[in-house]
């Protein structure tokens, strides 16, 4: 691999129809980056595993849950104790 490259004259993917196509096709969800503790990370894909399921699905149903509860925006607080009143909730 070159440890040099030159993306100047690179586009980006809306401006090509196949991968303009394949965005379009993802229908509602957006990629993020967001950082977790390691424990909540940890307790969901165990917990998705164990009803065979993506961890990733559990936390947006716990994002989802959060959100229909409270109508208050979401902050990191509340974030935190959602996710943790999930886990509480999975452990029993």
């Amino acid at each position: 691999m070159r440890s040099e490259y030159d993306f100047s004259n690179a586009k980006r993917a809306k401006d090509i129809p196949h991968l303009a196509k394949l965005q379009a096709a993802m229908k509602g969800k957006t990629r993020i980056t967001i950082m977790l503790d390691n424990d909540i990370l940890d307790a969901f894909r165990t917990r998705a595993e164990a009803e065979g399921r993506g961890y990733q699905t559990a936390i947006n149903e716990a994002l989802r849950h959060a959100i229909k509860d409270d109508t208050a925006p979401v902050t990191v607080a509340t974030l935190r104790r959602e996710l943790r009143k999930a886990l509480k909730q999975a452990a029993a």
